[in-house]
């Protein structure tokens, strides 16, 4: 009973682990991604609504099965752990394929016998349809997870699917690369390396989707002496492929096709005021690039 208990611990333990690093992973990338700029609420709602309806499915399944398992006298724990951790569906499955039946004890002799026996095969005491009932009506299931286990997928797929709904209409999502609001990108990047230190963004990549916005916030302290430098090299440029530089203020917005640079670019940022600037580079089909820019 002792082992049960210390067992249950560490499994809810475990549970409010996993609860406890969704939730941070959300809050970093909350920080790191200007705080959903540029992502419609409603989208990160239905994610961690998903999630959490799925993890509440999952715990409400496990705690099922422990119920379910410990009325025919198998492991509880090892079977609602199972059916956590393998997804409910998969461990229902397997769950259903090796249970034992259920199982009650004999009223005269103790004996364990299944609940559908007329005697009892130790003792031989015939079972009364009374204490038949009386049995099977102590076995049944709780019927409170089932109804709890009920709201919880049917929030989940209501989640998903409203997700889903709004990305496929293209709601929620900023692409426009002259926005001033943070840009998502619905493709993906190889990236080399990318680091920002002093007011320097040092960034390489690989290859990219069409059109991929790489961005770093910088930050002007004198507009009209500062320069922006740029020492981009881009390895390979198949045919129509472009490299486009991107500055971005508020409503003041510049562009600067930098596929080409034969030297270090020096651009003038007295357009622009003192404080932060979105720095973008919008990938257009270049790959193997290198860049060094910072504002000095």
């Amino acid at each position: 009973m002792k082992q049960t208990k210390k067992t249950s611990l560490l499994v809810s333990l475990g549970i409010l682990a996993v609860l406890v690093l969704v939730f941070l992973r959300l809050g970093l990338f909350f920080i790191k991604s200007d705080g959903f700029s540029g992502l419609s609420m409603l989208l990160p709602v239905l994610l961690i609504g998903f999630i959490l309806s799925a993890l509440c499915t999952s715990a409400l399944f496990a705690a099922w099965v422990y119920q379910d398992c410990k009325k025919r006298g198998g492991d509880p724990v090892l079977w609602a752990v199972i059916v956590f951790a393998v997804t409910p569906f998969i461990g229902l499955l397997v769950y259903f394929l090796s249970r034992s039946e259920i199982r009650t004890a004999c009223p005269a002799c103790g004996h364990r016998i299944s609940v559908r026996a007329k005697y009892c095969e130790e003792c031989g005491t015939h079972i009364e349809k009374e204490e038949h009932s009386i049995m099977v009506k102590k076995e049944t299931n709780n019927v409170n997870l089932v109804i709890a286990n009920i709201v919880c997928m049917v929030l989940m797929l209501v989640c998903i699917v409203g997700f889903i709904i709004h990305v496929a209409a293209g709601k929620g999502f900023n692409t426009d690369v002259a926005s001033n609001e943070q840009v998502w990108n619905l493709g993906m990047i190889s990236m080399d390396h990318s680091a920002f230190k002093d007011n320097v963004w040092d960034f390489g990549f690989k290859s990219a989707s069409e059109g991929f916005v790489k961005e770093q916030r910088m930050t002007i302290a004198d507009a009209d002496a500062q320069l922006l430098y740029a020492d981009i090299s881009c390895g390979t440029v198949p045919d129509g492929a472009t490299l486009v530089l991107w500055l971005v203020q508020g409503d003041v917005v510049k562009t600067i096709d930098v596929t080409n640079l034969s030297e270090t670019l020096e651009y003038p940022l007295n357009e622009f005021e003192n404080g932060k600037i979105r720095v973008r580079l919008q990938i257009n089909g270049v790959k193997d690039t290198v860049s060094e820019i910072e504002i000095r």
